[in-house]
């Protein structure tokens, strides 16, 4: 096995370095010395457009996946929502992280603060987020609202929040808990992820290798979580199935119970502004229980 000093490639927001931070630690626990090294995705460059606005996917993995098979770096930590379901050739994920709270919470300026109204904000607010999913799901439920694109990072999200250029915002619950936000000055409407739909595998890291580098691959199996592995795996294969990325109105979340069954929830529109179809389907096996749902989703 390799004594050499592993080179984590990761994007430079305060959330992506929590995550390589925390890849460090884990490494440190099993003797494994690291460094970072940040890189700039086009995700991060653009700003100004919504994601389905961004052409192809993988916009923020992509850069740093050509550093991986370059060889400048020797594994890559992405949050696992955002990389595309088929990997570029030479490179597999190898490992995945423990899995976070995967709900998406609602948070909400005091101004806006409305509690007798269903998700607690006044009518007709303004309701910022830049995903499709959240678009076509927040849409569902309050017709009233007005949406807005949002970008930036957690912290610069919440900050716009607070300065009233929106009533309320979308985060996912993994992003503030992680980073141990305050928001004791606003109001957070936690949303249940068997009702609104997360993203596949959100609240999970992915630890990308080169397929050939088998002493990183080994190192890695040492963090691997494998019963996150097996419901991201059913999630991911979902949105494979509608070839679909970021901009794809898509949450898919699945549960294992403890009897062994599988319980997937799906909400899915052809576009953010269309009808929403949601499905909820058990199983005792994962034996094409992917495509199930997308079968269902279809009728």
């Amino acid at each position: 096995m390799t004594t050499k000093t592993l080179t984590i490639g990761t994007r430079g927001s305060k959330l992506a370095l929590w995550q390589a931070h925390y890849t460090q630690e884990q490494l440190k626990s099993i003797g494994i010395d690291s460094e970072l090294k940040i890189i700039k995705t086009r995700g991060d460059k653009i700003q100004n457009l919504s994601f389905d606005k961004i052409e192809g996917k993988g916009f923020f993995t992509k850069e740093i996946e050509e550093e991986l098979l370059q060889e400048s770096i020797d594994l890559a930590v992405h949050s696992m929502k955002d990389m595309p379901t088929t990997a570029p050739e030479g490179l597999v994920i190898t490992a995945v992280s423990y899995r976070e709270n995967p709900a998406d919470w609602l948070l909400i300026h005091p101004d806006a603060v409305a509690e007798q109204e269903v998700l607690k904000f006044k009518q007709g607010a303004i309701v910022g987020t830049s995903s499709a999913r959240r678009k076509s799901q927040v849409r569902s439920i309050r017709e009233d609202i007005e949406l807005k694109d949002i970008r930036g990072n957690v912290p610069t999200r919440i900050e716009k929040l607070r300065k009233g250029d929106f009533d309320a915002i979308l985060l996912a619950a993994a992003g503030i808990e992680r980073l141990e936000l305050d928001l004791s000055d606003l109001t957070i409407v936690k949303l249940h992820p068997r009702e609104f739909v997360p993203a596949p595998a959100q609240g999970v890291l992915a630890f990308q290798t080169r397929t050939e580098d088998l002493d990183t691959r080994r190192i890695l199996k040492q963090l691997h979580q494998p019963e996150v592995a097996e419901v991201t795996n059913i999630e991911r294969s979902v949105l494979k199935l509608f070839d679909g990325g970021c901009q794809l109105p898509l949450g898919v979340y699945c549960e294992k119970d403890q009897l062994g069954n599988y319980h997937v929830w799906a909400a899915k529109a052809e576009s953010w502004n269309s009808e929403l179809k949601r499905v909820h389907l058990s199983s005792s096996t994962k034996f094409e229980l992917a495509e199930n749902v997308v079968a269902k989703l279809r009728e």
